[in-house]
């Protein structure tokens, strides 16, 4: 289990974990479990967003949730925005990128791959569930179904995040290497340039410049993967000056709630692109410096490690639970929380069942050959609903 970083932790120099030719090899960089805390976060707000969508809650109540979780679909766009900073974070100079590529593989494929056939499963064994085609379902197979619309939402709908992140994969080594060239100017210049994206994007959606709708579009979310990985290389430079935890967290709220002030869509990217774009890198600066952080507790530790598989299955559960339950039932305060209560605490269950049984043990089979018996400096990274968490993990 992750733990939190011990207060002496100091802020790594400026260029950590490059050396120069001859030299010894970099130390491991520092655990940041901060960030693995606000992964739990973002994945609750997913949670929300959809038991809102099923219509657990009616009347008032209905509305109190509409109104806390209407944005929760910005959860999605903080994984992505800690993705790049995790990866970049964690990266291996020198590393090869079939090497990246195998360990993300790794990382991420066993859960989809359970989760998809779980999906098959109810859609062939439940009734009323819309059976995918063959192309659909190899579409999820190689997590590509995010690039056509009429694929994005089939059999384990959540998994369209997972075909974004399956693309920054692919694009990543690319990008480290021009990271790696660029100073801390350059890494603002190029931050910059990935909020005027997402501006020009988000517009070009409002005003439906393109056939698409790109919300889903991985290559219309890349910037936010950028921008992690820009504030990452800051952080490594010893050049972040962004606002504290506090601040941070302040705007990153006051961004979430602006979200029904937009269009729906790629709009509330926004909102939201700031706020997160600043408060992951001052939580990592936070766990470097030892600072407080209520985001590195233990028990929200542990829960940022289940996050993943907890996003994976609980679009599952949901769905599962209209069998018994109906379409949108509009349940009044009590009942609603109840059965809200139940779905959180199976898609818990069955998120750890699929931490411990799938997840850990998958990735050390298909790991094996390469290890070391040492720890990694690979950090673990959130998943769009993202990936695993910054926190030390073996290779």
């Amino acid at each position: 289990m992750t733990t939190a970083t011990p207060r002496t932790t100091r802020t790594p120099p400026a260029r950590t974990g490059e050396t120069k030719a001859g030299s010894a090899p970099p130390t491991p960089r520092p655990a940041l479990p901060s960030l693995t805390g606000l992964r739990w976060v973002a994945a609750l707000l997913v949670f929300g967003l959809h038991v809102n969508n099923f219509g657990y809650f009616g009347g008032e109540a209905g509305r109190i949730v509409l109104w806390g979780f209407g944005a929760g679909a910005t959860g999605v766009s903080f994984f992505f925005v800690l993705s790049g900073f995790v990866l970049t974070w964690s990266a291996r100079p020198g590393d090869r990128a079939p090497a990246f590529w195998r360990r993300r593989i790794a990382r991420v494929y066993p859960v989809h791959l359970v989760t998809l056939g779980i999906a098959l499963l109810m859609a062939y064994a439940l009734p009323h569930q819309t059976r995918p085609t063959s192309d659909q379902a190899l579409s999820n197979l190689l997590l590509v179904h995010s690039w056509w619309r009429p694929w994005w939402q089939t059999l384990n709908p959540v998994s369209w995040s997972l075909a974004c992140e399956a693309f920054f994969y692919a694009a990543f080594p690319l990008l480290f290497l021009l990271l790696r060239r660029l100073g801390a100017r350059g890494a603002t210049v190029l931050g910059v340039l990935s909020v005027v994206a997402v501006l020009v994007l988000a517009r070009a959606d409002a005003h439906h410049w393109t056939d698409q709708a790109l919300y889903s579009m991985p290559a219309a979310r890349l910037p936010e993967f950028v921008l992690g990985a820009v504030t990452a290389r800051l952080v490594l430079l010893g050049r972040w000056r962004g606002p504290g935890l506090e601040a941070s967290l302040a705007l990153a709220v006051i961004g979430y709630f602006l979200v029904p002030q937009v269009t729906p869509g790629y709009s509330a990217t926004l909102c939201t692109i700031a706020g997160f774009a600043l408060l992951i890198p001052a939580a990592a600066v936070a766990d470097l410096r030892g600072l407080p952080s209520l985001w590195r507790r233990r028990r929200l530790v542990r829960l940022g490690e289940l996050s993943f598989a907890f996003y994976m299955i609980h679009l599952l559960v949901l769905r599962a639970g209209t069998q018994l339950l109906g379409t949108k039932p509009h349940f009044g305060l009590l009942a609603g929380l109840a059965v809200t209560a139940v779905a959180f605490t199976v898609s818990l269950a069955l998120s750890w069942v699929l931490y411990e049984a799938v997840e850990r043990p998958a990735r050390r089979l298909l790991l094996r050959s390469r290890r070391t018996g040492r720890e990694s400096r690979e950090q673990r990274e959130p998943v769009a609903g993202t990936r695993e968490a910054p926190a030390p993990a073996r290779d």
